[in-house]
């Protein structure tokens, strides 16, 4: 069983979450004003800052870990994130093919 934490506990896991999360959005917006958005590297950047937003979200705010405990909610999580990937991806591939075929001259 998972122990209870107490209500300071908790506030202080919700504000550690809070200012990670303006810390991560921060980050993000500083690196699109000062390298600009046409450099490949500032998307990656702002892609792998997304992730971390995303796991901090995860960690702080849902609570979802890698104990035994919790093992169906991130089974459900990365489930839901694989078929979210897959209708995300799958969208984008069709449609780079149509833009594809709707420039090529017959």
């Amino acid at each position: 069983m998972a122990k209870e934490l107490t209500f300071a506990q908790q506030l202080r896991l919700y504000l550690t979450g809070y200012i990670l999360s303006i810390v991560l959005t921060l980050a993000a917006f500083a690196a699109v004003l000062t390298i600009g958005r046409e450099q490949k590297g500032v998307l990656i950047l702002v892609a792998l800052l997304g992730i971390a937003q995303l796991l901090v979200q995860l960690k702080y705010f849902l609570h979802v870990t890698t104990q035994r405990e919790q093992w169906d909610n991130l089974a459900l999580i990365l489930f839901s994130s694989l078929i979210l990937a897959i209708i995300v991806l799958g969208t984008v591939w069709i449609m780079g093919n149509l833009a594809v075929r709707m420039h090529t001259t017959m």
